[in-house]
């Protein structure tokens, strides 16, 4: 019987180094057995929402499982039973606690590490190391790249962004220390580049000149190493690599799209960057198809997306409404502009259910991508208007590789500590963290 595949196999040519997704020919011939332990690499990503939530219409009426989905997780419907929805987890570090306003701030930089943040618009910036980061330290030497950080907005390290916090805070929810603060990529682009370089930048670039020049793919690039491979697939191998190329191919399209639209672009006179779509949605489903992608070929099984920078005061023109989302999370409990905050929060939570119906379609070994992910999905605020951290809105999708119980409204005592479901997913994924910020425990009724 032939040899398995190796799992790290690149399909090479100019320029480019082209990551596969797990095939069964890569698996260990008794792995294929049917009573052999599958192969189950959980990712696990943290998306970010900023400006808090309108409430009433996110958190279900009853507690436990076949809870009526609320207006703001409707989306959600065909993933319902890969949902966890968690209420009365708090991040206490992101309250004042003597140091006057700030909240937005605060909120982004306490929310993966349960620090509380240092008041400065210096270079003197303090939060903790976020979650993610501590599982990248520990499962990131697995794959290319240890995790990837995305966003939608262009974060500052410098500058007075909040009430004399420095912008890194509301840019950031990654941190790879106390003062270290990971800086997010915003062009689809740039990051569809980093995935498919062969690491010599001159060769990289040629490659990039020729698919502009001639409307080639990046996969015309490594046909040659395609069909060699193909002969040493089965059926059903093939047909999996097939799809793979697909997409990777319909991502080409959208970006070639999204640049010959931004060549006409222009924002106050200014020229859009290429790759970076006009339309927000398209840039949203963009970026999530980067990190779908990234966790199919397992080029990283940890991920933080910031649909928008805390704070962000973008107005979302592509469902109407022309003003700005800060200023109208600040609603007074004016019914028109908490119909607005109630209008922007299920548009983003219609970009999440592409992301999550897009990970369900996609089949692995044993079960699906969403199957063995586990995503956190929510923001730092609750009310906009009150600033508040406590009984923050929080979901919990997917599976975690079949370890966890989908599928219910859980009400945990409010405030429990958020940090506490961060140490029970680092526990799913072999990350075993005594602490991380204000923790107390891990949090029950999951597994």
């Amino acid at each position: 019987m032939s040899r398995p595949i190796p799992r790290r196999t690149l399909l090479r040519g100019l320029g480019t180094a082209v990551a596969l997704p797990l095939l069964e020919g890569m698996l260990p011939l008794n792995a294929l057995a049917q009573s052999a332990p599958k192969v189950k690499p959980v990712r696990l990503a943290f998306l970010f929402v900023p400006n808090g939530m309108h409430m009433a219409d996110w958190t279900p009426t009853t507690q436990g499982p076949n809870f009526a989905l609320p207006y703001l997780l409707e989306p959600l419907q065909k993933v319902r039973g890969s949902i966890s929805v968690l209420s009365g987890l708090a991040q206490q570090n992101a309250r004042a606690l003597g140091d006057g306003g700030g909240d937005h701030a605060r909120s982004a930089a306490a929310w993966l590490t349960g620090c509380h943040p240092r008041k400065t618009a210096g270079a003197d910036i303090k939060a903790g190391i976020s979650a993610d980061q501590i599982a990248a330290q520990k499962i990131g030497r697995k794959t290319p790249f240890p995790s990837l950080e995305i966003g939608c907005e262009r974060g500052a390290q410098a500058g007075n962004c909040d009430s004399g916090y420095s912008c890194a805070y509301s840019s950031s929810i990654a941190w790879r220390g106390e003062a270290t603060p990971v800086a997010k990529e915003v062009d689809p682009r740039l990051v569809f580049e980093r995935f498919f370089g062969n690491g010599n930048a001159g060769e990289t670039r040629e490659s990039r000149d020729r698919r502009g020049r001639y409307k080639q793919s990046i996969l015309d690039f490594v046909m040659e190493d395609a069909k060699q491979l193909q002969k040493q697939l089965g059926v059903q191998d093939q047909r999996k690599l097939d799809e793979y190329f697909s997409g990777v191919r319909e991502i080409e399209q959208r970006l070639e799209w999204a640049e010959r639209a931004s060549d006409e672009a222009e924002t106050a006179g200014v020229k859009r960057p290429a790759g970076i779509p006009r339309d927000y949605g398209a840039h949203l489903r963009l970026m999530s198809d980067m990190m779908v992608l990234a966790f199919q070929a397992d080029l990283t099984r940890v991920s933080t997306f910031m649909f928008a920078n805390e704070g962000s005061n973008r107005s979302y023109r592509n469902i109407d409404i022309a003003d700005g989302h800060h200023e109208l999370s600040h609603h007074g409990r004016s019914p028109e502009k908490q119909q607005k905050v109630r209008a922007i929060n299920r548009f983003h939570t219609e970009q999440l259910a592409y992301l999550l119906e897009k990970m369900q379609s996609i089949q692995e070994d044993d079960g699906t991508l969403l199957d063995n992910s586990m995503i956190v999905y929510g923001g730092g605020i609750s009310d906009g208007d009150r600033h508040n951290h406590d009984d923050l809105p929080l979901i919990l999708v997917g599976k975690g590789g079949g370890t966890l119980r989908t599928g219910r409204h859980i009400q945990y005592q409010n405030p429990t500590p958020m940090t506490n479901l961060f140490l029970s997913v680092l526990d799913r994924v072999g990350v075993r963290a005594e602490t991380l910020g204000d923790s107390t425990g891990r949090l029950q009724q999951l597994f």
